[in-house]
């Protein structure tokens, strides 16, 4: 009997194979098509995703894939004129040590990761594999598929099955999870072109707020663009596609003869979420588990960290380690941030209208449901979960944040990003060695887990600030995925953040 069985060789699914394969775990995907994706879909990586990448040794291959740091990197909104209201730079380097929002094309993204999953003696990929039946019980998850150009049927079995295959899973729908819309279905109409040279666009990012017609513009991976327009309510699919429409709404943008139409399709923005991430030994990452509206570029970076997050827990329940019950807080940790995000996404795009209505004297339609995020903060943080509960949400001790990673120097002159240094578990992280005393009891069970210990005072700051949680506190516990468990304080020692994490985490003695 297999490991785990992940069907859906997408991005989300890739990422999870080789995050579990690297702990040692045998995998299988399952992956209906033959051929990988050779048009355009998600365009854009946060910091968060390549840390991700950074953990399986792939962070700089997919760098060196994305779009170079522009000047100025800006994403705003503007007026029907494109004329900007307002926005945000993007800056060179954000606090996860990567750039918080950077352009690549998926196909390219697509190829590097099957090419890296084939790599691993531990994954076992079959394409061209459909699975047509679900069952699971206590011990395991069965699956009828059918391959080949006979649809030959055969049945694979594995202690957990995990559904990476997209907003219209079959594993959901077999599970017998429930869809939920959340309020946001729009049709529009999405170009992506390449450019020619001589064409001379924007590198602003732009939501266009026109009275007349809603748009975004991306600029994406040079020498690609993107435009989104938002379909009125007469409009209908097929006019909508054809060649000559398409040109008339680029018109005002560049002239045909400088470029060529890459990829034209109509699609319907969903808010949705799955009713529940897991079900037994089955469960949902990415658009199987959400789907959102473009507008902050979250799609594919929330099933990265769906990813991110269940893989360790898996991990370890698989290693016989934790107890199943570990997996309850997959869905407890990601379902609360990923609607966050998708209202977001929504409040993006009931601003575009606002915004468009204050420009043509009309009175303004609902305002947004829910608000931008905090200043300065690109994505949510975790609100409950495995951490020091009575931590969570207080200024100044990142509890429930991921850990700021700058780069670091040690005493022999290397220099690595400070990841590198926590290792592949958790990690204690103290600003000075005696904020790392610890009873022998609790630092012999600290080793049983494999823990890392850092001291930053024998590292030296090469760019940016360490996590500002060191202003207030002495030490942190970092997770595996690199969130803050908790922080010492005057009620937490290091002994009590060690015992609680070990009664959080359903530990088998």
């Amino acid at each position: 009997m297999d490991d785990v069985v992940i069907v859906g060789l997408g991005p989300v699914g890739s990422l999870l194979a080789l995050l579990l394969a690297d702990a040692g775990h045998h995998v299988v995907v399952l992956e209906r098509s033959t051929e990988p994706v050779v048009l355009p879909r998600a365009v854009a990586l946060d910091g968060e995703a390549m840390r991700a990448f950074q953990r399986v040794g792939l962070a700089e291959k997919v760098a060196a894939i994305l779009q170079p740091s522009r000047d100025p990197d800006e994403v705003c909104f503007a007026n029907s004129k494109r004329q900007k209201l307002f926005g945000s730079k993007l800056p060179a380097c954000g606090p996860n040590g990567w750039r918080d929002l950077a352009f690549f094309d998926q196909p390219e993204l697509e190829a590097l990761l099957r090419e890296e999953v084939a790599k691993r003696d531990q994954i076992d990929v079959r394409l061209g594999c459909e699975v047509t039946r679900l069952e699971c019980s206590e011990q395991a998850v069965k699956l009828e598929c059918h391959s080949g150009s006979d649809k030959s049927p055969f049945m694979i079995q594995a202690r957990y099955a995990l559904g990476c295959d997209g907003a219209s899973s079959f594993i959901r729908s077999a599970a017998q999870i429930e869809w939920q819309s959340l309020g946001y279905d729009q049709d529009w109409l999405v170009v992506d072109i390449v450019i020619q040279p001589e064409a001379e666009l924007p590198t602003t990012t732009m939501q266009v707020c026109d009275p007349n017609r809603l748009a975004t513009y991306v600029c994406v991976k040079d020498p690609n663009r993107r435009w989104e327009f938002q379909m009125l309510p007469d409009e209908t699919r097929e006019e909508m596609l054809q060649p000559q429409r398409i040109q008339e709404l680029l018109d005002p943008w560049l002239p045909a003869e400088q470029y060529t139409i890459r990829r034209s399709a109509v699609y319907q923005f969903h808010a949705a979420t799955a009713e529940s991430w897991r079900k037994d030994r089955i469960l949902l990452a990415g658009d199987s588990a959400h789907q959102t509206p473009p507008f902050l570029g979250q799609g594919l970076n929330t099933g990265f960290r769906d990813a991110a997050n269940l893989a360790w827990k898996l991990s370890l329940v698989l290693s016989g380690e934790c107890a199943d019950q570990l997996l309850d807080s997959y869905e407890e940790e990601r379902d609360p941030q990923a609607r966050e995000l998708v209202y977001g996404a929504v409040a993006v795009g009931q601003l575009m209208e606002v915004l468009a209505a204050r420009e043509a004297g009309r009175p303004d339609p609902p305002l947004p449901t829910s608000g931008p995020l905090e200043p300065g903060r690109f994505v949510p943080p975790l609100r409950s979960g495995l951490f020091v509960s009575e931590q969570l949400g207080l200024s100044g001790n990142s509890v429930g944040e991921l850990f700021h990673q700058p780069s670091v120097r040690d005493v022999s002159g290397r220099v690595c990003a400070l990841d590198e240094l926590l290792g592949s578990s958790f990690a204690i992280v103290g600003k000075r060695a005696n904020d790392l005393r610890c009873d022998e009891e609790f630092r012999s069970l600290w080793g049983q887990l494999r823990g890392g210990w850092v001291v930053l005072e024998t590292l030296e700051c090469e760019d940016r600030n360490y996590d500002p949680l060191f202003e207030q506190h002495g030490a942190a516990l970092i997770r595996p995925d690199r969130y803050v468990f908790g922080v010492v304080d005057q009620t937490w020692t290091l002994e009590r953040l060690i015992g609680h994490l070990f009664s959080q985490m359903a530990y088998v003695s």
